[in-house]
């Protein structure tokens, strides 16, 4: 079995950011990045949002971890090793982490609204990029 499901889309992706949620039970941020059994991935507009894919993790490997995250301009988790966090920030990808459980439904819902009104820096810079 393909460790990523690819969900079609009709989204032409202008404006839009790509975010990972490290899951285990696919409803919340409720894992570590090294031990997340799946990453859902959404795209994100002003209009909406939308599930892009769905990368199951299959080996605690962070390489290939990170490797699998390729394209994804922020990922959430609930923690993080210092190894991890540095190869992500590497390849480009925002990290944030929550001290909690969160609903991704939630955290999806103020990530539209902030792309809906003025976004904080980090995420005007990832658009910016983007368009560039």
């Amino acid at each position: 079995m393909s460790p990523e499901i690819k969900i079609s889309s009709s989204t032409t992706g202008e404006g839009s950011i790509k975010v990972a949620f490290a899951t285990n039970d696919t409803e919340n941020i409720d894992a570590h990045f090294g031990s997340a059994k799946a990453f859902h991935v959404y795209t994100i507009m002003q209009e909406g949002y939308e599930l892009a894919s769905v990368i199951g993790i299959q080996s605690k490997d962070t390489d290939k971890t990170v490797a699998l995250l390729e394209g994804i301009d922020i990922v959430y988790f609930v923690n993080i090793g210092p190894t991890a966090a540095a190869k992500i920030i590497n390849k480009g990808i925002f990290p944030i982490k929550y001290k909690e459980v969160v609903s991704i439904e939630e955290e999806l819902s103020k990530l539209q609204a902030m792309l809906g009104t003025n976004p904080p820096p980090f995420i005007k810079k990832i658009i910016e990029k983007k368009a560039a």
